[in-house]
């Protein structure tokens, strides 16, 4: 069933070499999310190593967001730890952070090493401000450098995602399509040099090949700036083209987790069965809808 898949994801390189020799820089443990009496996350483990890309696959109503909600202290979670390490200046040694149990100005301060990238790029950016000051904006918050330094770092994040200054710089959000809207968004996650970044359904409002894209692009982060990024996401199709792990989700617990390739070829749980066949089908429009239109 997964043969096609499975040769588009080799073709794109997708083949895990587990960072061995680095260390997780976060490790969320024992992850408990409860609503009132419903309980929304079970007991989630899962750890991101830098340059790793990680999907966390799952239907609706799985839990995936929560997950990244709680990490990034929107939700407060019922139970778990989620151990941030962040490298020290001078790169000799790491600061351990608990990013759900800490003193709040501790976490404050650690926000800077997690930036969360939410699904809608049409709502996630200010209207009335300029690309340049919106992707600035984390640096701001965070008192990092003068006025002329944080341009600066804003302009070098725009380059990382693609958008040439000169070109999108003074741009404001309406004058973007959806996917320079959400490559905007990367660039803000980017510029504080984020250790993690939590990309929550980034592609979800986009069209086929905008998701592709930007599926690309956070493989391509992920590999050049060394960040641990967790692909939050209902399409496995996505994940096999750029992600090195996956962890599936279902009821709120993760039901099964491998290498990317490992979890296609041999699927154990139903779950996980589910979304390969989704994908497939997927897939299959796609290619249908590509046919149909004529190239420019």
């Amino acid at each position: 069933m997964t043969t096609e898949m499975i040769r588009t994801a080799e073709a794109a390189g997708n083949d895990y070499r587990p960072p061995h020799r680095r260390a997780p820089v976060l490790r969320v443990t024992g992850l408990t999310v409860r609503y009132g009496e419903t309980v929304t996350v079970r007991d989630v483990h899962l750890e991101l190593r830098a340059g790793e890309t990680v999907a966390l696959v799952g239907g609706s109503g799985a839990g995936k967001s929560t997950i990244a909600k709680a990490i990034a202290g929107l939700v407060v979670p019922a139970a778990g730890s989620a151990l941030l390490d962040i490298p020290a200046r001078g790169g000799h040694r790491s600061d351990r952070v608990d990013l759900l149990a800490a003193a709040a100005s501790v976490r404050r301060a650690a926000r800077r090493a997690v930036h969360l990238v939410m699904q809608d790029p049409y709502a996630s950016l200010p209207p009335h401000r300029r690309i340049l000051d919106i992707v600035a904006e984390p640096l701001v918050i965070h008192r990092i450098g003068d006025r002329s330094t944080r341009r600066e770092a804003a302009r070098s994040a725009l380059l990382a995602v693609g958008l040439t200054p000169e070109r999108y710089a003074r741009r404001f959000p309406h004058e973007l399509s959806g996917g320079e809207r959400q490559r905007a968004a990367f660039a803000r996650a980017i510029v504080t040099r984020p250790a993690v970044i939590l990309a929550d359904e980034p592609t979800g409002m986009l069209d086929a090949p905008l998701r592709a894209e930007v599926s690309r692009l956070m493989g391509a982060l992920a590999r050049d700036h060394g960040t641990a990024i967790l692909h939050i996401t209902h399409d496995l199709a996505l994940a096999a083209h750029t992600c090195d792990r996956v962890l599936v989700m279902a009821d709120g617990a993760i039901v099964e987790q491998g290498p990317t390739m490992q979890v296609l070829r041999t699927p154990q749980h139903p779950t996980t069965k589910q979304l390969l066949t989704a994908a497939l089908r997927g897939a299959r429009r796609v290619r249908g809808a590509d046919a149909a239109v004529p190239e420019k």
